[in-house]
């Protein structure tokens, strides 16, 4: 019987066709590739064109002599390279989990693990948590989904998850495949924008997390510089809370994070690179009562209505300890939000303070719009950090807009 995340659509075949690749480009020679993989020439030769046509280039020169990797099938054997290493790394942990009885080696969990299919099968379980949520993102049927996981499951001769009322829970070593897997499509994504800078067209798409302080004016100034060089980039920009932007950083899904660290985090495997100083700021509408009489102190600002960054944040930690060092208790957050759009607007109708990023409202205050107040607060200055995988390899698109953001950042901290 077919395999249904086989045979849908396909994705199956791309990571085969990279295994099929790597082997050819190794080893120089279809032939030898075939004693290898145990394939037929026709098999290996159809493999390798189902690549190039994915990827829309020939990657080898073919001649009397053979056939010779071009300057495209250089770059995609990098990559090939690195989606191998996570594959063989996600069978050593699949390896640690099977019991001893089980005739399962690393090496064939690693050929199991060259389908598109099967990974994202195991990714899609991990976050919905039920077969036919997995099922749908898929668009297969919920037997074809439960049918794929019982043959990875009976060839591993372990669970990868357990099964209740509710849905599946992963067990540990699934939730680590399932993050190698994700970094494995990252890969590919990659992969497909390396192969159109050699001719000097940068195109693809760059994916950017970022925290609130991370959002002030050199963010967009650098997506507008780089979208304005190469006309081809599009940008995503997810604005999420920060464990799970961590967590689409480690897996691949991010490929770079604007904002402050948070020294509670664990940032192993992290490269926290500092871009520029920001400053908190206290600020209110223009022609707000205290903008005309003396500033209060902290025991009467406690008392007024405030807007506040989450009380998770470190900015909250910030202002909380002004209060807390005068012996005052911390006022009680109106409105909690980091979104810039409803701060503005709750500012304009009303009387409330609100703790933000001088360089986010930076052009509210020079229009006048809103005033900043001196509430005599210190230490309020925090380091805006880029965040990238360590061991990550961007894509050269990737880079342009992280060059972009240096660039800006350094003309912000000169400013």
């Amino acid at each position: 019987m077919t395999d249904e995340t086989e045979s849908a659509g396909g994705e199956g075949a791309q990571l085969h066709a990279i295994r099929v690749f790597l082997c050819v480009a190794e080893e120089q020679s279809i032939a030898r590739a075939t004693r290898i993989l145990y394939k037929a020439p026709s098999a290996v030769s159809r493999a390798v064109a189902e690549l190039e046509k994915s990827i829309g280039v020939p990657l080898f020169d073919r001649g009397a002599r053979g056939i010779q990797l071009n300057d495209y099938g250089k770059l995609v054997l990098v990559r090939a390279r690195r989606i191998r290493d996570e594959l063989a790394e996600a069978a050593a942990d699949l390896a640690k989990l099977k019991p001893r009885k089980s005739s399962a080696s690393p090496s064939a969990m690693e050929h199991l693990l060259f389908n598109n299919r099967k990974l994202r099968l195991l990714v899609h379980l991990v976050e919905t948590r039920k077969i036919s949520a997995a099922a749908d993102r898929l668009g297969i049927t919920q037997s074809g989904a439960s049918m794929s996981l019982g043959r990875i499951e009976a060839a591993l001769g372990a669970s990868l998850f357990h099964r209740g009322l509710q849905g599946v829970i992963p067990t540990e070593t699934a939730g680590r495949v399932a993050i190698r897997a994700k970094r494995v499509f990252a890969e590919i994504r990659h992969m497909e924008q390396d192969v159109t800078t050699v001719s000097g067209e940068f195109a693809g798409m760059v994916v950017i997390g970022t925290l609130p302080l991370g959002r002030t004016k050199v963010f967009p100034m650098a997506i507008a510089d780089a979208i304005s060089r190469h006309h081809g980039i599009r940008v995503t920009t997810i604005d999420s809370p920060f464990e799970q932007l961590i967590d689409g950083l480690r897996s691949g899904e991010v490929d770079a994070m604007l904002g402050v660290p948070r020294r509670e985090t664990d940032l192993t495997g992290l490269a926290v690179e500092p871009l520029f100083t920001d400053r908190l700021i206290v600020v209110t509408r223009a022609g707000h009562p205290l903008t005309r009489s003396p500033m209060p102190g902290l025991a009467e600002l406690a008392r007024r209505q405030w807007i506040l960054p989450w009380r998770s944040s470190p900015s909250r930690a910030l202002f909380e300890a002004q209060f807390r060092r005068a012996g005052v208790t911390p006022p009680e957050a109106s409105i909690e939000s980091a979104d810039l759009a409803v701060v503005r607007q709750l500012l304009a109708g009303s009387d409330a303070l609100a703790l933000v990023s001088a360089r986010q409202m930076e052009v509210e205050l020079e229009t006048g719009a809103l005033v900043a107040l001196d509430a005599g607060f210190s230490d309020m200055e925090r380091q805006v950090s880029l965040m990238l995988r360590e061991g990550a390899m961007l894509s050269p698109v990737a880079m342009v807009l992280v060059d972009a953001l240096r660039a800006q950042a350094a003309l912000a901290q000169r400013g």
